[in-house]
This record gives C-alpha cells, sequence and structure tokens, in this order.
C-alpha cells in the first residue's frame, strides 16, 4: 500500500525537515538520498550490498527499462521488486529526461502529444506521452511513479519556459488521469528554470492537482549555475505542502545536498556517485579526489579515514587505485560502495544536525 510521510520536526535554523515514513514495516527517514538503479540495478553494486549501507529509496529508469526489457516482463515478474530483489521502496522517473534529449528538432519533435524521439539502442523511432509513460509505471510496480514532464534547455528563453511549463502541467493532468496503480504514489514536477513568477505558477498549478508528493525538476542541467539551482528551489518551496514528500531531480554533489536540505528538501536522485566511482573518483570529508593520481600510487590509507564503509574498512588508497588503472572492475565497485554509502551517510549526518537543529 502507499506509503504515508509525516514530518516530524523543522529546525529552528533553517527550513530543513525530519520526516519519516513507514514501508513494510520499517521505518525510513528522511532527507534521504536515493541510489539511481537505471536499468533496475545500481552499478556494480547487489541489492544485500545497498542494504547493508542503510539505503532506502532506489530509483529506476522508465525509459530504459521500457526498452528493454519492457514493462511486460517486469510484470510478469511480479513487479520491480521481485524483477530485481530489492524489498526496499522504488521510484520510478517519467522517461522524460532521457527522450527529450534524444528528441532533435524540438520544434518538431515535441508536440502537444508527447514526445518522438529513436531509440537509443536501434534507432527506431518512438513516441513516448504522458498516459503511456504512467502506463509503464503502473505496470513496472514502483512505490512512486513520477508524472511525464518536458525538460526545457536550461538556458532557454522566458517565452520558451512559459509555454513549457504550462504544457508540463496539461501534461500532469493527463498523467494523474490515467494513472490506475493504487497502491503506487503519483508525484507531480514543478518547472520553471530560474524564473521566480514561473515557479510559483508551477507548484501552485501543480499542488492543485492533488499529487501524492512534489519534485522540483529543471535544476540538473549541465549549463546551470549553482546559483541558479538554488534560487529555483528557493521560488519552488514555500508553495509546496508541508506534509508530503519533496523531491529535487537528478542532484548528488554533497554540497548542494546540504544546499537543498536546508531549503526544505526531502529527497534526492543522482548518478554521480557510481559514474566518479568508474572514472576513479571518490568522495571525502575533504572534497572529491582522483584516485588516477600519481600521488595515491604509494598511498596505503583508506579512502577516507572517517568512512567505515567495506572499501574503506579493507583496502588503501594503493591497492584501488592500481585497480582503477589497470581497469580491473572490481575497483569501480569498491568506489561505488564507498561514494554511495558516503553520501547516506552524510544524510543520516544531517538528520542528526536537524535534529539538534
Amino acid at each position: 500500500m502507499k506509503f504515508q510521510y509525516q514530518l516530524k520536526k523543522v529546525s529552528k535554523n533553517t527550513k530543513a525537515r525530519l520526516g519519516q515514513f513507514e514501508y513494510r514495516g520499517k521505518i525510513y527517514e528522511t532527507p534521504m538520498f536515493m541510489p539511481v538503479g537505471t536499468q533496475a540495478t545500481v552499478k556494480t553494486l547487489s541489492p544485500e550490498e545497498l542494504k547493508e549501507m542503510n539505503s532506502g529509496i532506489v530509483l529506476a529508469n522508465t525509459y530504459h527499462l521500457w526498452l528493454r526489457p519492457g514493462e511486460d516482463i517486469v510484470a510478469a515478474a511480479g513487479g520491480l521488486h521481485q524483477f530485481m530483489n530489492y524489498d526496499g521502496p522504488i521510484l520510478t522517473d517519467s522517461g522524460g529526461y532521457q527522450v527529450f534529449s534524444l528528441a532533435k528538432n524540438k520544434k518538431k519533435d515535441i508536440t502537444e502529444e508527447g514526445v518522438v524521439f529513436k531509440s537509443h539502442i536501434d534507432g527506431k523511432k518512438l513516441l513516448l506521452t504522458p498516459e503511456l509513460s504512467i502506463q509503464i509505471q503502473n505496470k513496472l510496480g514502483s512505490d512512486i511513479a513520477m508524472s511525464f514532464d518536458e525538460c526545457p534547455p536550461a538556458k532557454a528563453d522566458y517565452s520558451y519556459l512559459k509555454a513549457s511549463v504550462e504544457r508540463t502541467l496539461r501534461w500532469a493532468k493527463r498523467g494523474r488521469d490515467a494513472h490506475q496503480n493504487s497502491e503506487q504514489m503519483l508525484f507531480g514536477i514543478v518547472q520553471g528554470g530560474a524564473h521566480k513568477d514561473l515557479r510559483e505558477f508551477s507548484a501552485k498549478e501543480t499542488v492543485k492537482l492533488d499529487f501524492d508528493g512534489y519534485s522540483i525538476g529543471g535544476v540538473a542541467n549541465d549549463h546551470e549555475s549553482k546559483e541558479e539551482m538554488y534560487a529555483a528551489i528557493d521560488y519552488s518551496i514555500p508553495f509546496l505542502p508541508e506534509n508530503k514528500l519533496r523531491y529535487l531531480m537528478g542532484i548528488g554533489e554533497p554540497i548542494d545536498l546540504i544546499e537543498g536540505v536546508i531549503r526544505g528538501v526531502d529527497i534526492f536522485d543522482c548518478v554521480s556517485p557510481t559514474r566518479l566511482a568508474r572514472h576513479g573518483h571518490a568522495f571525502t570529508k575533504y572534497g572529491k579526489i582522483n584516485l588516477k593520481n600519481a600521488s595515491y600510487k604509494a598511498d596505503f590509507t583508506p579512502i577516507d579515514d572517517f568512512c567505515d564503509c567495506y572499501a574503506c574498512k579493507h583496502y588503501t588508497k594503493a591497492y584501488i587505485r592500481h585497480l582503477i588503472v589497470a581497469e580491473e572492475t572490481f575497483g569501480a565497485r569498491l568506489l561505488s560502495i564507498h561514494n554511495i554509502s558516503f553520501l547516506i551517510r552524510l544524510m543520516e549526518k544531517l538528520r542528526s544536525a536537524i535534529s539538534n537543529d
């Protein structure tokens, strides 16, 4: 059944929120970082390893699972939980971000009906609509489904963004009307770039549609500054209900998680922990490091002295650097374990900080 979010406390000094929800007899606390399992797997890691890190919600990608293996296969397996053997909560995105990046001619390929694009697998021409996105997510059986929204370019002009926000609202209503899974929560998405009036309008109108939770989209574009990202959050948060989850989409840098929590966000996701790991990068208390650097060749200390993850307890920077340079997948596994664990622990520390004001 749908889980119910409970707001437990708001920090006296910031807008940071401490909350929780119960799922299958277990209490999950927010703020929370959600590892990304794009193709029903968090790259290089097992569900058992995620649980050992005390993971909560895991995100899966609607677009990729639609193309391969197909939502009917996942449904036949009993849904995503059984298919990927993860008994914690699962969120599926709408596929919007992927199809908008694949749509070539924005004016021609993005219509009121949906988005036309070519599959990255075989080049086949496809159409994804708000209704189809929701129908796919219904079959995938995730606990949280996302509305299908337009993902405009970060530097789009005001008139384009205004039209985009209005289309996203129409699509949100169509998706809500198509939603048929009574055990699945459906979230609305607030857009509007870094424009205060558009963010306010988008938030207010999306809330009128009465979703189970709300997300702030359009903040993970490659060409958007941190100032614009934080402004978009500040312009959106005041108009979102206090008794429902708030989700900042696609954000995973430690400083951005902290800034998002301070502004009142509850859940976050990003592919960065595993993507960075595959390129030899690791989060540490003092910043991000690149283990490919020669300075770590004979460094026989853990990645981070303050971390108690499996990688830090058992292996040194020198060994992990050797694995990465030698292109051994165990190196990417160890750094993925560390990076995801680091962000989960960071959120635990933030929850403690909120509880103590």
